[in-house]
């Protein structure tokens, strides 16, 4: 892709512009959010990622644009996967629902900037050792074994970190809004708002292992893996609050998403044996194995969630039925 600095300038100004706006709003008023107005929001991020898309595909080529949509549901479907993590998190915590937009979104901001160093990492990864997609694609595949048969999540949200936190820092159970720390007679005390945030950067930083190889298998280009992130993350708060309980109905989108993650790993490992480069397979020599086209991602990963999410509905409807 052809992409200039101003075009990246512009693309992250308008990420922190959004962002601060979001926490201009919520400053000023915390509250819990409305169905409609959560609607509003997430229909018009979705809208802005079609639109964005669009644009990728009129002015850099249809193969891109098709790569900014796979990527995009991909992360989309990922991030879906961790509200369960943000759900445990909350109730774990006990975060009164007039703040956990707050949380949300200072969550969301340290997703952001930890997986700029993910995508640039990956980036560096890819120019300077071409064989890295072979563990990116090995990884992928084990994360999707492991998550085919390990779909219960844990109901203990207190990860290492927020063990450690607790263990050595001054705490306090007050709740100050934002606010990270207050003093308590005359000492500095961190508050559950800070316990929350370590909570969900360190198991966004866990979650990122698994997305950025797996939209790296789908395109090479930064400049699409940073916007699909983006577009995922910035409408996770509204579809958390939209969702709701509904989330314990997709008791299928674990195997949905082990399948996409399989399907991608073995994409990867596919496009690694085209490209070897190392000398004890086939001497060095290029491995002429078929490769996975970005239209036939695309359709897998849709017809993948389609069918997750009308099994995860259908199979909760019978089941409610049987215990009525």
């Amino acid at each position: 892709m052809n992409v200039s600095a101003l075009q990246w300038i512009i693309t992250i100004a308008v990420t922190v512009a959004v962002l601060i706006v979001d926490v201009a709003v919520i400053g000023r008023r915390p509250h819990e959010p409305s169905f409609g107005e959560c609607a509003r929001y997430l229909a018009l991020y979705v809208l802005l990622a079609i639109g964005f898309g669009t644009w990728i595909w009129i002015d850099q080529g249809q193969q891109y644009g098709l790569e900014f949509f796979a990527g995009w549901l991909t992360e989309y479907s990922l991030s879906i996967d961790n509200l369960f993590i943000f759900l445990i998190i909350m109730s774990s915590f006990s975060v009164p629902r007039r703040y956990q937009q707050q949380a949300l979104l200072i969550g969301i901001i340290l997703a952001l900037v930890l997986r700029a160093g993910f995508i640039a990492a990956g980036a560096a990864a890819i120019s300077s050792f071409s064989p890295i997609f072979y563990l990116f694609g090995a990884f992928l595949i084990y994360t999707a074994i492991r998550l085919a048969f390990n779909t219960e999540h844990d109901d203990d949200a207190e990860n290492t970190v927020v063990r450690l936190a607790r263990k050595y820092l001054p705490t306090t159970d007050h709740w100050a809004g934002m606010r990270m720390y207050l003093k308590e007679n005359g000492k500095r005390l961190i508050t559950p708002m800070f316990l929350v945030v370590v909570a969900l950067g360190s198991t966004d930083l866990l979650f990122a292992l698994d997305s950025i190889p797996a939209i790296y298998g789908l395109t090479q280009e930064p400049y699409l893996v940073f916007a699909a992130n983006v577009f995922a993350l910035m409408g996770l708060r509204q579809l958390y609050f939209l969702l709701g309980g509904l989330l314990r109905r997709l008791v299928y989108l674990s195997q949905g998403l082990a399948i996409i993650l399989a399907f991608i790993g073995v994409k990867l490992v596919l496009h690694a044996l085209h490209e070897n480069e190392l000398p004890f397979l086939n001497g060095g020599e290029h491995i002429p194995v078929p490769q996975i086209p970005t239209l036939a991602s695309l359709v897998v990963i849709v017809v993948t969630l389609t069918i997750t999410t009308v099994a995860s509905l259908y199979r909760t409807r019978v089941d409610n039925r049987r215990q009525q």
